[in-house]
């Protein structure tokens, strides 16, 4: 009886694979390309955020401490005071966090997290357009100043090409606390798209850049399709003299809870910290 079930199944098994209709592959188009910000543009909220609150639930620091840091960065925000100075001492405070950290071990949270708490915060829309770009044979790239391999970790869940992130450098498989360079933030944003324009041969006028907001628009600007995407007021209105196209996704209390967005440098401000804390203190007490 069990093997006829078996011999059953392998036959409907067989029929259903040989009446699916698949679609052709797209045509590879290796001049244009697509690049996705990624904090309230691919995702609600901050990803370095939400990868310190996933380091809040395993016990690594407290949701209190989480708590102040993310005050903190919303009163950046509604001050507008993103100026330089607070940039430096974000690079300096918070991406400095993975310090003495294991590069393995950190790709390692950033998988587990991603799938616990970030996953269901990819926006629909956002996910379909780039969907769209890979369906017509284009490459997309996640472009982002969280650190870059947590930036990996969401392309690949994403099943997109690849991603550019703030690089923290590592000796020997593990992180000495100091980036190279600065945060991916504004201006570093286009300089590395316009790098990996140069490296894979891309066409900057045939690429489709996206971003929630005004930050980035140098990279918008750099592409020959700018599209915003959940906009701040500011690039709202720029987008509207620019005749950008403007995709809004947020509906209803989603929109309330990303009004005051963290967002871009100071988002890798208030998560970076907090992931900061928790991995210092999770080092010491192995030790």
């Amino acid at each position: 009886m069990r093997r006829r079930h078996q011999a059953e199944a392998k036959i409907a098994g067989e029929a259903a694979a040989a009446a699916a209709v698949t679609a052709p592959p797209a045509e590879p188009d290796l001049q244009a390309a697509a690049f996705f910000d990624v904090d309230n543009t691919m995702m609600r909220g901050a990803s370095i955020y939400h990868f310190a609150r996933g380091l809040a639930t395993r016990g690594m620091f407290t949701t209190s401490d989480l708590f102040k840091f993310a005050v903190g960065q919303a009163a950046f925000r509604l001050r507008g005071n993103e100026n330089p100075d607070h940039i430096a001492v974000a690079r300096e405070t918070a991406l400095a966090f993975v310090a003495g950290a294991k590069v393995d071990d950190v790709v390692r949270l950033g998988e587990d997290i991603y799938d616990e708490v970030m996953a269901d915060r990819i926006w629909g829309g956002t996910r379909a357009l780039a969907q769209s770009h890979l369906d017509a044979g284009q490459r997309v790239w996640l472009v982002t100043a969280t650190p870059v391999e947590l930036a990996r970790v969401i392309a690949q869940r994403l099943g997109l090409t690849g991603a550019l992130g703030t690089v923290a450098e590592s000796s020997d498989g593990v992180y000495t606390g100091r980036l190279v360079g600065d945060l991916l933030h504004g201006p570093a944003k286009a300089e590395a798209v316009r790098a990996l324009a140069r490296r894979e041969g891309l066409d900057l006028t045939r690429c489709t850049a996206y971003s929630d907001s005004a930050n980035d628009l140098p990279m918008l600007s750099l592409v020959g399709h700018a599209v915003a995407i959940n906009p701040d007021s500011e690039l709202r209105e720029y987008a509207k003299e620019q005749r950008w196209p403007i995709k809004d996704f947020r509906t209803g209390r989603k929109a309330t809870l990303t009004a005051l967005p963290i967002a871009a440098g100071l988002g890798a401000v208030a998560g970076g910290v907090a992931a900061g804390v928790a991995l210092r203190r999770h080092y010491r007490s192995a030790q």
